[in-house]
């Protein structure tokens, strides 16, 4: 846990170095009695609701238009849906991208917005919650209670704590939903005794001759210890890399006290089949976090919500969007080269998909979700007008940009060749609300996800596909394949504007001197996620309270990085503040050659950005990896929460509303590329601007449990994102004194060789002294 809130961000979030100090609030009975609410609500949400207090309160839906702020026409649509039995129905597959689930879940989400008090919105919620799709209601729910203003420092669990069927192989899913805890405490029994037997005389080996390791794979450690794939018993914490800040306090320990806890472990689709080359990524485009961030980013600033009503203009939504985009390919691509792999491969829309995908996910109702085979033609489709519309799109916004004007369908001329014009630009690629050509351009973005998962215009009841769902979609190579359309728009747009002249990056009487950066080393750890939603078991009520007494856990292996700090060095000839940007890029490409700098300024991602104040002579900062603000450690988990909760309303606990990692932040473990075992050539670049203080930061939101989507006072200042990596690079102005390349290499050590190269002693259970 961090006690200052992290800001939205993927890499390249502009964020403080020193923030003014604020005591954390500490959350009163208002807010507890709000938070169980929530947390109660959304529980193992594909069953029936199960507490007698919101089966009470959600008796109906709220109509008289008196008890809200508005009364819209989606509303009036969703209502008469509700009334003609129109709704989609609860079990089937809702993807929010589709257009006819789109509305409907727009109408329920401003059910939920537009309520004026909390008990209106109580009841809307939990009759959403008999009546309405699973998927939606947790949709809307989502929304608002991030968009809210009233609803400051309230939070759900995690997607993937909710719907662990968007996050891990239906193998894992059917395991969990069959788990039967009486049944599992006799084979307890049975186990041991069969365990005592099996492993009695493993010692007797002087060789690894029972491992098998010809028909196992690297990446499922468990079988390298020993285990099945099956549930275990759990008797110790909860596995995360931050474990120590919990275990360690004794209230956490109280707080945890007689929960049973089970974990199975699970690899990710690799590990039933490698369907093609880039199944070797899984572990990166299927890793929990990386797509939790997508989603998140996708409710902050989702596409139909108006940019004045809810300031996302202030946010500069549009290119906070897109150059999310950029930063997720430059970062994916930095995974391919560790993993000997070139450029991301190009979408021609009458060619073959080389890379199928087999998501081996399966939907809460059962049903499994599509796949696509190898060298997959999406014209096959033929829903040629739906193509067509979504390649018109890209030919009509490079046509503008060829003109260097765009005319709005009232008449206004923008020009296109200027820095500003990028908010329009952006705005177009997102098909935000935004858009200054209405008409044309809102709704692009859903048409070409639904073609894509073959879907139709006025489809309603539509088989589960990843691309229909934002917490899905990036798990499918295809998505970096298709989203390269997106900047490769974004690149055009850049490419009529002026290089950067040495002038423009200059900073006066600013110097980096050095950088020093300690060893950066990657490898694979293992951490527990919480899957209790999945469990079948009756619910447990004493004096009308729900006891939370069992946990199942996912326990996986996934990438991460050993903290790593940086020195800088550098020299100022008086006293002001700058700006500090710190990148990360490939050096060579996938053949060992440089990849020229006008080329690869694509493909660096911000990892870390500051304020400093100067001093008059040299300066020396340190700063660590876990400074970084934008980025968060493992998050507390959903069951964890829940008992929190529950002791700070017996008024046992003081419940601090920065308890939980924000539910925006990028995961500070991927920060880094996996490398190579040798050392994988990489380099930084620092930077140093000016800091203008056109605003004050953190100004008008509590920063301590607030991300401030909307606020317009989330970054640093107004220069453009990526900066200066953000225009075409001409290499003989480029360089300056305030930057500064270096050369860097990072190491990968692999957690599971010791398995192999010698015994493991305690064959046959999990091993604890792992690495963390």
């Amino acid at each position: 846990m961090k006690l200052t809130i992290v800001l939205l961000a993927l890499v390249g979030c502009v964020a403080a170095f020193s923030v003014p100090t604020q005591k954390v609030k500490i959350a009163d009975k208002e807010f507890l009695m709000k938070q169980k609410f929530l947390f109660e609500i959304v529980y193992r949400v594909d069953d029936p609701l199960m507490f007698e207090e919101w089966i009470k309160a959600g008796q109906q839906l709220v109509v008289d238009k008196a008890q809200y702020q508005t009364f819209d026409f989606y509303m009036e649509k969703f209502w008469e849906s509700y009334k003609l039995g129109a709704l989609l129905p609860k079990g089937e597959f809702f993807g929010s991208l589709v257009k006819t689930h789109h509305k409907q879940a727009y109408g329920l989400f401003n059910f939920f917005y537009y309520a004026n008090d909390w008990e209106t919105f109580v009841s809307n919620v939990a009759w959403a919650r008999m009546h309405v799709n699973e998927g939606m209601f947790i949709y809307a729910l989502t929304l608002a209670v991030i968009h809210k203003p009233e609803f400051q420092g309230l939070i759900l669990p995690q997607i993937y704590e909710i719907f662990p069927q968007y996050f891990f192989n239906s193998k894992f899913v059917y395991e969990a939903e069959k788990f039967d805890y009486e049944v599992f405490s006799k084979l307890i029994m049975y186990e041991k005794e069969y365990k005592d037997i099996l492993y009695k005389d493993v010692s007797e080996f002087s060789d690894n001759s029972y491992f098998y390791t010809k028909d196992w794979k690297t990446w499922q450690w468990w079988k390298m210890m020993g285990l099945g794939e099956h549930w275990y018993v759990e008797d110790k914490f909860f596995l995360r890399e931050n474990f120590g800040q919990f275990y360690n306090d004794p209230k956490y320990v109280n707080v945890m006290q007689g929960l049973k806890k089970f974990y199975m472990p699970v690899d990710y689709t690799r590990d039933i089949a490698f369907f093609n080359a880039d199944s070797k990524l899984t572990y990166f485009t299927e890793d929990l976090g990386w797509n939790a961030y997508w989603y998140y980013l996708n409710m902050d600033y989702a596409f139909f919500l108006d940019g004045k009503q809810f300031g996302l203009e202030k946010d500069r939504r549009g290119e906070w969007w897109i150059y999310n985009v950029q930063q997720i390919l430059a970062r994916y691509y930095q995974e391919r080269l560790a993993n000997g792999y070139g450029e991301i491969p190009d979408f021609f829309w009458y060619k073959q998909v080389e890379q199928g995908y087999d998501p081996q996910l399966i939907y809460y109702n059962g049903v499994g979700y599509s796949y696509r085979k190898n060298y997959y033609e999406f014209a096959t489709y033929g829903n040629f007008d739906m193509l067509y519309q979504v390649q018109n799109f890209f030919g009509r916004v490079n046509k503008v940009l060829e003109n260097g004007y765009f005319k709005t369908a009232d008449g206004v001329v923008i020009d296109l060749h200027k820095p500003e014009s990028l908010q329009y630009i952006a705005n177009y690629l997102q098909g935000n609300a935004d858009t200054e050509d209405k008409y044309f351009l809102n709704y692009w973005y859903l048409l070409a996800h639904m073609y894509f998962a073959d879907v139709d215009y006025n489809d309603f009841e539509v088989f589960p596909n990843i691309f229909l769902n934002f917490e899905t979609m990036m798990r499918d190579p295809f998505f970096y394949t298709f989203y390269q359309k997106f900047t490769d728009v974004f690149y055009k747009f850049t490419y009529y504007l002026k290089p950067y002249t040495q002038k423009d990056l200059f900073y006066e009487g600013i110097t980096i001197k050095d950088v020093s950066v300690s060893k950066l080393v990657t490898y694979f750890d293992i951490v527990d996620f919480d899957v209790t939603t999945l469990l079948n078991d009756k619910m447990t009520f004493v004096d009308g309270e729900f006891v939370w007494d069992k946990a199942l856990l996912a326990r996986q292996a996934r990438l991460n990085h050993k903290p790593f700090n940086f020195e800088f060095t550098i020299k100022s000839d008086k006293v002001q503040k700058g700006v500090v940007r710190v990148f990360l890029g490939p050096k060579f490409d996938e053949y060992g050659r440089v990849i020229p700098l006008e080329y690869n300024n694509q493909n660096f991602v911000q990892i870390d950005s500051f304020v400093y104040p100067f001093i008059a002579g040299v300066n020396t900062i340190k700063r660590s990896s876990k400074d970084f603000a934008w980025t968060s450690e493992d998050r507390i988990t959903y069951t964890e929460l829940y008992k929190y909760v529950m002791l700070a309303s017996e008024g046992k606990y003081e419940f601090p509303l920065d308890i939980s990692e924000p539910h925006n932040a990028f995961p500070d473990r991927l920060v880094l590329p996996k490398g190579w075992e040798q050392g994988m050539p990489m380099q930084f670049y620092f930077f140093v601007s000016p800091y203008t203080e056109e605003y004050e930061q953190f100004s008008n939101f509590d920063y301590t449990y607030s991300s401030g989507v909307g606020t317009g006072t989330r970054f640093v200042d107004t220069k453009p994102f990526g900066y200066p990596f953000d225009r075409p690079i001409d290499e003989y102005t480029f360089f300056v004194p305030n930057g500064y390349f270096k050369d860097v290499k990072i190491y990968y050590v692999d957690t599971f060789a010791k398995y192999f190269e010698q015994k493991y002693p305690n064959f046959g259970t999990f091993d604890y002294s792992i690495e963390y």
